[in-house]
């Protein structure tokens, strides 16, 4: 690798909303995000389907005619 030319890759923790902490490398720091993998609805298995206007349940229905 040539010298000078690339950028600091220091440690760095990432902490979520949830109180998750995260140790890693990164050119940005260390810097809070509002979801992770241990609370983000879709890996912890608790996301609903929002069903506005019954589009879920049409769709549901249209397509289960030819199954």
């Amino acid at each position: 690798m040539k010298e000078g030319i690339h950028p600091k890759y220091p440690d760095s923790t990432i902490t979520c909303a949830c109180g998750a902490v995260y140790q890693t490398h990164s050119t940005r720091g260390s810097f809070q995000v509002e979801v992770c993998s241990a609370c983000h609805p879709f890996y912890t298995g608790t996301q609903k389907l929002i069903d506005t206007q019954g589009r879920v349940e049409r769709f549901r229905n249209k397509y289960a005619k030819k199954a």
